[in-house]
């Protein structure tokens, strides 16, 4: 590999790095500046805000993104006349600075995509952004001097020493060193600068893409230690980083010397030459610990000096999403080799042999349980886009909302997160457009002016639930069903219950808007959020009062790889029921073949007969059981031939042939080698739930 393509994937993996920093901080930005209009933020806040466009303007620059860094350097100074309270962050404000955070993500992602800066836009906002500027510094569509090029110094406090040690690595993703001690001249001058050499290895042994330099430096400046550490912030434990203050005690110095590999001598020689350490400082130095300790109680405290000490070890670690799924793909095999080995050991009767595999059983079990973790993140990552999808389309209906949030810690698979994300946008801006009256309507009903939107997550019988409510107008059941009838979706005088009305608006084409908007009434849309929770074996109930308001449940599987199964047997086949949503295990009573409810606890349970639900052949039992499963609050029995008991489950999907098959999710590979189906308890629920209804609606109709 020659240096060229080594120089392109340190950019291209440095560039990664950039655009996952920048991602962050800008979703940062917005939860800061919407909790801030909200009047819950502190000065904290503001800080943190402010150290958001900071730190994306000194890494934009690095990147050479002249762009990105001369449009946030304007955003940079608005915040900081907020930070040092010579403006008020009004609710205007904050529209602005929304956009400008909005634009700033649009210039990070042009730039590395190798394209054309939206210049245009960047003034046109500048522009809006002038009138909280001061006149002198409106004027911000002058290109911002190259970070070689050091700014002015406005009051030199004395002379900072620095540091560096950076890691062989460094430059593998894409950092150059020199470019971020370059960039220190917009802090200030660079008053002495001593190039360490000492780790460079022999000629034949050195690596283009390494870095094995360290540098002594002092700086002029009157900016803050946070602003110093700012600028090397991007290489977080890549690097170590020593700080030494202007008139710091010896102290300092002494825990800076000790902390580096080289001789002290030679520290000491190059503190002295870069300026930052006198005659008097020496002498000092040489002083018994005991003066040196009563110097730090008078001076000005100097924090610790070695970056590595200052901040603890970062325990995180960021791995493609590909490669998790590999992992989870491979595990998945491992999992089913070590059933056949489980049942290959059962065979031979050896006591030694069923202990071997029932102890590597336990390990894969433990090892599926951990790759299956790095996958789980929390519910929040898509709760958190939505505050500023509420505040914008509220302004836009001349509504005042607020979203209330519980439960964003519940945690789910990363693939459910990204394809849930759509159909709970889809809910909130119905709940917006459709469910939340007008102010007007609001005080007519008796309700505060203001509607409150809930989104709630948490776990229930191995399944997530998240529900969107609102406290608005709620479904009215009478023009459902007319709408309904008037597009053909269900015949004239047919006899629905609430529920079966409900589940109307599901249908596709059905709208009952009376015209047509940027947010709905075209008819499309909640047919496409029932079809992508169906792709997910997931369920969507809705529970309404007219005048009260409408709460949309989703119930989800945690994740769609691997879970723990519970094996039974119809006739000649195997199904797979998921173990964390059964309850028990019963015997059918007898005399039953012929009804759909059983009494158990004093109370009628729906049961339903897997032999009759999917054709199985085979000789029954005599003595059926009934496995009992709950999901989203209810309870059903199936009816069984057999109980295998726990079984660890790779999901497999069905074939094209097969997607369609109803009541069944997807199929598994069992230890003997045979195909087991997997129950989708989601539609068997579904299936019970809708003939009782369909049985109490019937004899309702009989009784009148």
């Amino acid at each position: 590999m020659n240096k060229n393509s080594l120089n392109s994937e340190a950019l291209a993996a440095g560039l990664q790095v950039f655009m996952d920093e920048s991602k962050d901080l800008i979703s940062q930005m917005e939860n800061l500046l919407l909790k801030l209009e909200s009047g819950s933020g502190s000065d904290d806040d503001i800080s943190a805000l402010f150290r958001c466009a900071h730190t994306i303007k000194g890494s934009s620059g690095m990147f050479g993104m002249t762009e990105v860094e001369r449009f946030t350097h304007v955003v940079e100074s608005v915040l900081d006349r907020v930070r040092n309270h010579a403006l008020e962050l009004s609710s205007e404000l904050v529209s602005v600075l929304l956009d400008c955070q909005d634009h700033i993500a649009r210039l990070i992602d042009q730039a590395c995509n190798g394209l054309e800066a939206d210049t245009a836009f960047s003034d046109r906002l500048i522009d809006r952004l002038s009138r909280w500027l001061p006149s002198h510094s409106a004027d911000a569509k002058t290109p911002m001097a190259a970070p070689e090029t050091p700014q002015p110094i406005q009051s030199a406090s004395g002379l900072w020493h620095l540091s560096l040690r950076f890691s062989p690595d460094v430059m593998s993703w894409g950092m150059d060193p020199l470019r971020f001690i370059q960039f220190l001249e917009q802090l200030g001058r660079i008053h002495h600068l001593i190039t360490l050499t000492d780790a460079l290895p022999h000629l034949q042994e050195n690596e283009a893409s390494s870095c094995f330099l360290g540098f002594e430096l002092s700086l002029e400046t009157s900016a803050s230690r946070s602003d110093i550490e700012e600028v090397f912030e991007f290489f977080g434990n890549d690097m170590q980083l020593g700080i030494l203050e202007p008139g710091c005690p010896p102290l300092a110095f002494r825990h800076l010397i000790e902390s580096r590999p080289e001789e002290e001598a030679a520290m000491l020689g190059w503190l002295v030459e870069c300026g930052t350490l006198n005659e008097g400082g020496l002498a000092a130095l040489d002083a018994p610990a005991e003066q040196s300790v009563a110097t730090t109680t008078t001076s000005r405290p100097a924090a610790n000096d070695n970056r590595d000490s200052r901040q603890p070890e970062n325990k995180t670690l960021k791995v493609a999403a590909d490669r998790l799924d590999s992992l989870i793909d491979r595990v998945g095999e491992l999992v089913i080799a070590g059933a056949g080995n489980q049942v290959q050991a059962e065979k031979t009767g050896q006591a030694g042999m069923l202990e071997a595999a029932a102890h590597l059983l336990a390990l894969v079990e433990d090892i599926r349980d951990m790759a299956l973790q790095l996958r789980m993140v929390a519910i929040g990552e898509v709760f958190s886009r939505f505050p500023r999808v509420v505040r914008d389309i509220s302004a836009e209906l001349g509504k005042e909302i607020d979203l209330v949030v519980h439960g964003a810690e519940a945690e789910l698979d990363k693939t459910m997160v990204e394809k849930v994300a759509d159909p709970l946008m889809h809910l909130l801006r119905n709940a917006m457009d459709h469910g939340i009256e007008t102010a007007d309507e609001r005080v007519a009903a008796g309700k505060p002016v203001r509607g409150t939107i809930t989104l709630k997550a948490f776990h229930e019988s191995g399944a997530i639930i998240i529900e969107v409510s609102d406290d608005g107008r709620g479904l009215n059941p009478d023009t459902i069903l007319t709408k309904a009838i008037e597009k053909g979706i269900v015949p004239e005088g047919a006899n629905l219950s609430r529920n079966d009305i409900n589940q109307l608006i599901l249908e596709p084409g059905f709208s009952t808007a009376s015209a047509v908007t940027n947010l709905s009434g075209r008819g499309v849309g909640m047919d496409v959020v029932k079809s992508n929770l169906e792709a997910l074996r997931g369920n969507l109930e809705i529970h309404s009062e007219p005048g009260q308001g409408t709460t949309m449940r989703l119930c989800l599987p945690l994740t769609l790889a691997i879970i723990d199964g519970f094996h039974v047997g119809v006739g000649d086949a195997s199904f797979i029921v998921p173990l964390d949503m059964v309850v028990e295990c019963l015997e059918l009573p007898s005399g039953m073949n012929s009804v759909d409810v059983m009494e158990h606890q004093q109370e009628a349970l729906p049961i339903v007969r897997l032999r009759d639900l999917f054709g199985s052949h085979g000789t029954a039992h005599a003595r059926p059981r009934v496995v009992t499963i709950r999901f989203g609050g209810k309870c059903i029995g199936l009816v069984v031939d057999r109980i295998h008991g726990k079984c660890q489950t790779v999901i497999k999907p069905l074939g094209p042939l097969f997607q369609h098959v109803p009541c069944v999710a997807g199929s598994t590979i069992l230890g003997d080698g045979d195909v087991a189906l997997i129950l989708d308890v989601v539609q068997l629920v579904r299936h019970v739930m809708t003939r009782e209804q369909r049985r109490h609606a019937l004899q309702e109709g009989l009784a009148a």
